[in-house]
């Protein structure tokens, strides 16, 4: 990784323009994506491309490491829980990240169902061949990988008009009333920290459903329901009604009692692209979130 400074000398010009004046080796449509992902601040604020300098103002950028031209299988145990000729419905674990991106060049959940699937069909991105949908690194659960073109242009249809069903546990903090409701909101990147999600008067249409389990010492166990999939839908939608997820550090507080954000895509239904049978799978919380959830229902 690289990071390095630049002072502007006067004052008007394009943030995304000023750079690529200054550093001839970056195209301005690679500092667009730096500016939009947090890896180019201004003031140690993160801005906008279009944001116009002033005289003296710090421009700190740091350069991630690039993601491979091509992925390489390796040998990561991976739990399938379905598979047949056209897809693989796999139970990811929690601190894997799905597939490679600044910062994750390698060691993702894609490289290794390459090692699971040697003759996997070439896909138009390489870097995330089969992909439908992800998750967070840190939330664990049930995700779809296509094995050819036909499924995952099925499988992506299916998403587009929202009959695939996906439901997560999530404990959030705080007694959640009323027990079930939807919350909608438009989400899109914070202005004030692109590296963030946000709701957002311009941002995309989100909505989410929900139903408390129970009430646990102070939090709520909830099913969710996505009914759109945006970026950190559920942790940005909860957390904006002052009910965030429990040990979120980015848009809640860490927690001593368990070690990343409680979340986990718990169930799944979908149509088989072979035959179109709609066909449903469920995962049980994994056992750190389990663990937690004892931890906190014993009396101190």
């Amino acid at each position: 990784m690289r990071t390095f400074k630049l002072v502007a000398e006067t004052a008007g010009e394009r943030l995304d323009k000023y750079i690529t004046q200054k550093e001839s080796g970056l195209s301005r449509s690679f500092i667009q994506e730096l500016v939009n992902s947090g890896h180019i601040l201004v003031n140690n604020q993160s801005a906008k491309p279009s944001l116009r300098l002033k005289t003296g103002d710090t421009i700190t950028i740091e350069i991630p490491p690039e993601t491979p031209s091509e992925l390489k299988a390796e040998n990561i145990p991976l739990e399938i829980i379905f598979q047949d000729k056209d897809l693989l419905l796999i139970n990811k674990p929690p601190g894997l990240t799905v597939h490679p991106a600044p910062g994750h060049p390698d060691h993702t959940l894609v490289n290794g169902v390459l090692a699971l699937e040697p003759e996997m069909e070439d896909f138009d991105d390489p870097l995330r061949p089969g992909i439908v949908h992800r998750l967070d690194k840190d939330t664990s659960g049930l995700l779809l990988v296509a094995k050819n073109r036909q499924a995952l242009a099925n499988l992506s249809a299916q998403f587009k008009e929202r009959t695939i069903r996906k439901y997560y546990l999530a404990l959030v903090k705080g007694e959640l009333r009323p027990a079930e409701g939807f919350i909608e909101a438009p989400l899109g990147r914070d202005p004030q920290n692109r590296q963030k999600i946000a709701v957002v008067s311009d941002g995309r249409h989100a909505r989410t459903g929900y139903k408390v389990l129970r009430y646990i010492q102070g939090y709520s166990l909830l099913e969710v329901k996505l009914e759109t999939g945006r970026t950190h839908q559920i942790r940005v939608h909860f957390a904006a009604i002052g009910h965030p997820v429990a040990g979120d550090a980015v848009y809640g507080q860490k927690e001593s009692w368990v070690k990343r954000q409680f979340l986990h895509a718990h169930r799944l239904s979908f149509a088989l692209p072979s035959n179109g049978q709609v066909v449903e799978f469920t995962s049980p919380l994994p056992p750190d979130l389990e663990e937690a959830l004892k931890i906190l229902e014993t009396p101190s």
